[in-house]
């Protein structure tokens, strides 16, 4: 059975200037799996990483909006950022909310030569086959 590393593994082996993957619970911002590499990627600094995202994702300010959102609706207030995609100097990030599992997010960072349609594509690409395996 392939596991939530292998996968993180094969997305880096296959996107082209990919630089790591990894699926971050949104709760506790613990990094449920990742494959990199660059030697740089130290445990602190994909922990940093995976605070961060959480913080786009679930952050205070976030939910703040959410909640004025949902209240100039009249509805429930829900958690709306579903995608996120960031570019830095040289990398790019994709960030997807797992599907059916609200509280992981897949990460996927490539370099600036990456294509951002193959990036994308093998995210989502990615998301049945992890959502199963996740609690």
């Amino acid at each position: 059975m392939t596991t939530i590393n292998q996968i993180c593994e094969n997305i880096v082996n296959d996107v082209s200037d990919a630089l790591g993957a990894a699926i971050v619970d949104l709760e506790s911002g613990l990094l449920l799996a990742v494959a990199h590499n660059v030697p740089y990627f130290t445990q602190s600094y994909l922990d940093a990483v995976a605070a961060a995202a959480v913080d786009m994702f679930r952050g205070k300010t976030v939910n703040t909006v959410e909640k004025l959102i949902a209240s100039q609706r009249g509805t429930e207030v829900r958690q709306l950022v579903q995608e996120v995609q960031m570019t830095t100097e040289k990398t790019f990030h994709f960030m997807s909310v797992v599907p059916g599992k609200t509280n992981c997010l897949m990460v996927l960072i490539t370099g600036k030569k990456a294509n951002l349609g193959m990036g994308w594509a093998a995210l989502r690409s990615a998301l049945p086959k992890v959502a199963p395996l996740l609690p």
